[in-house]
C-alpha cells in the first residue's frame, strides 16, 4: 500500500453569472426554479466555505476556476454580429433561451468536468484525464474546449499526467465525465475498480427492451463509457459497466452521483440506483482485492423523490487517517425527516466506516441541482504527483482569504434572467477572470486571452 495517495477535491468556484434560468432536462431542482432571483456572491462564498471547511479537517482541497461567461463566441457562431452590446440585445430579443444558455455558470459542478484515472491503475503510471463532451445539453457543450485548457494548465508535467481529446460530440458517444464514475479500492494508495454507470446503449448491443426512461433523457451511453476506459488503458479485470435504473432517472437522477456515491471500499447506494443490481455488486466483488462494503438504502427508508429532494447521495464520502469515513451532506438532508433518520439510524449506526456527518450549506447550488458531490472533482495523486502541480490551485489559508476578497469585489448579490443582457456584466466578468487567472497562476485559458471574442 502507498501511503503518499490522497485524493484532491477540486471544487469548481461558483462564476459570477450565476442564475436560474432552468435550462437542464431532467434536473428537477433546476426546472423548479427556473426564473427566481440568484445571488451569485453568496453561492461562491458558499461553494468557498464548503472548501475552507474539508480543507480545516484534513483533507486536501484543489480549486478549478469558472468558465468565461458570458459565451459570446458561442452567439456569433449562431449569426449574430455586431458590438458586444449589439450580441447581447439580439440575442435577449430574438433567442432569449440561447442568451441563458451562454451565461449559464455550470461549469461550477466539476464532477462533469472530467474523467480521472490515477496514475496507480493507468499501464503508463500517469494520471489520465478526459474532458467531458457534455453533449447531451447546449449550455454544458460550451465548457470543453475551456476544460481541457484548464486542466492542461495545472496538470502541465507530461512526464505525470496524460490528456486525452473529449470523446465526439454525437448522442451515440454522450459523456457526463465522472459524475458517473466512481473508483473504488482499499485504499486511495491501492489499485482500484472502476465503476462506470451509464443510462443508454446507443447501438443497442445486447440491450433488453423496456429498460429505457420514458420521461427524461439517458445522458450518458456506455460506449461513452468504454471509450473513456480504453483511452485510460484500463483492462476487463479494472472495469465494471452497470446501468442506472431508469426509473431513477425518470424521477430526476440525471447522474449517478445523485443516487449512488463510493469511496474505498465502500458503495452507498439508493436501491433503485442499478438496473441490475445483484449483478454490479457481483462484478465489483469479483474484481476488488479488498472485500465490497455495500451500504444499501431501502426505498422504503427514502423514496427516489426523496432521494432526490435532499441530495443525500449527491454527497462526499471521505476518508479518515483511522480508517473511518465522513460523509459531507448537503443542509436539505436536514430537512427531510425520513432521509435524516435514515443518515443516523442506518448510516451512522450502521456496520460501516461511515462515523460522521458533516453539514454544508451550497443552496444557492441546490437550487439548481448541485449538491456537494457535483461541485468537486475527485483526483487522487502521490506526492510527487501533488508537487507537480501547476498554479496556485491549492486551497490553503492564504489563497481562501483571497479568492474571498476576489469575490466581494467583483460578484453581484442579486441576478435574475433579465439582468444576463446587461454589457456591464460581461465586462465585470472578464475582470474578474483575468484577475482571477493571474491570481491562480495558470496562464491564459480563457478566449479572451486568446485573442478570441
Amino acid at each position: 500500500m502507498s501511503t503518499d495517495h490522497r485524493e484532491v477535491n477540486f471544487d469548481g468556484l461558483v462564476g459570477p453569472t450565476h442564475n436560474y434560468s432552468g435550462l437542464a432536462l431532467g434536473n428537477v431542482a433546476s426546472m423548479t426554479h427556473g426564473g427566481l432571483v440568484a445571488n451569485p456572491r453568496e453561492a461562491a462564498l458558499q461553494g468557498l466555505a464548503k472548501m475552507k471547511a474539508l480543507m480545516d479537517a484534513g483533507y486536501p482541497q484543489g480549486v478549478l476556476p469558472p468558465q468565461q461567461r458570458p459565451d459570446l463566441g458561442a452567439l456569433r457562431a449562431l449569426g449574430f454580429t455586431g458590438s458586444d452590446e449589439r450580441v447581447l440585445a439580439r440575442a435577449a430579443g430574438e433567442a432569449p433561451q440561447l442568451l441563458r444558455a451562454v451565461c449559464s455558470a455550470s461549469s461550477m459542478w466539476t464532477a462533469n468536468a472530467a474523467t480521472v484515472t490515477p496514475s496507480l491503475d493507468a499501464p503508463d503510471g500517469r494520471v489520465h484525464f478526459t474532458p467531458a463532451n457534455l453533449q447531451s445539453s447546449f449550455h454544458r457543450f460550451l465548457e470543453p474546449a475551456t476544460t481541457a485548457r484548464v486542466l492542461a494548465a495545472i496538470f502541465r508535467d507530461e512526464a505525470r499526467f496524460a490528456h486525452h481529446p473529449v470523446l465526439p460530440a454525437s448522442p451515440a458517444f454522450s459523456d457526463e465525465g465522472a459524475a458517473n464514475h466512481t473508483r473504488l479500492a482499499a485504499a486511495h494508495g491501492e489499485p482500484g475498480v472502476h465503476l462506470y454507470v451509464y443510462g443508454r446503449e446507443a447501438f443497442g448491443w445486447g440491450s433488453e427492451p423496456g429498460v429505457a426512461p420514458r420521461r427524461f433523457p439517458a445522458r450518458q451511453t456506455l460506449e461513452a463509457s468504454q471509450a473513456v476506459a480504453r483511452q485510460h488503458g484500463l483492462a476487463d479485470y479494472q472495469a465494471v459497466f452497470a446501468q442506472q435504473h431508469p426509473d431513477a432517472i425518470d424521477a430526476g437522477v440525471f447522474h449517478n452521483d445523485v443516487i449512488s456515491v463510493g469511496n474505498g471500499p465502500v458503495l452507498l447506494y439508493h436501491e433503485q440506483a442499478f438496473l441490475d443490481e445483484a449483478g454490479t455488486l457481483a462484478a465489483l466483488r469479483e474484481r476488488m482485492a479488498e472485500p465490497l462494503i455495500p451500504v444499501r438504502v431501502p426505498a422504503e427508508a427514502v423514496s427516489l423523490e426523496d432521494a432526490v429532494g435532499s441530495y443525500l447521495f449527491n454527497s462526499q464520502l471521505l476518508s479518515n487517517p483511522d480508517g473511518s469515513m465522513t460523509l459531507v451532506v448537503p443542509g436539505e438532508c436536514q430537512e427531510r425527516e425520513s432521509v435524516w433518520r435514515t443518515v443516523q439510524d442506518h448510516l451512522l449506526a450502521g456496520a460501516n466506516p461511515i462515523a460522521e456527518v458533516m453539514v454544508q450549506d451550497v443552496k444557492q447550488s441546490m437550487r439548481n441541482g448541485g449538491g456537494p458531490a457535483c461541485l468537486r472533482l475527485r483526483v487522487v495523486l502521490s506526492a510527487e504527483e501533488r508537487a507537480a502541480l501547476s498554479g496556485r490551485v491549492l486551497l490553503d489559508e492564504s489563497l481562501y482569504a483571497e479568492l474571498t476578497a476576489w469575490v466581494e469585489r467583483h460578484y453581484r448579490d442579486r441576478l435574475a434572467p433579465e439582468d444576463l443582457s446587461d454589457p456591464a456584466l460581461a465586462r465585470e466578468t472578464l475582470t474578474a477572470l483575468d484577475e482571477l487567472s493571474r491570481l491562480l497562476g495558470i496562464g491564459a485559458v480563457y478566449p479572451f486571452q486568446l485573442g478570441e471574442r
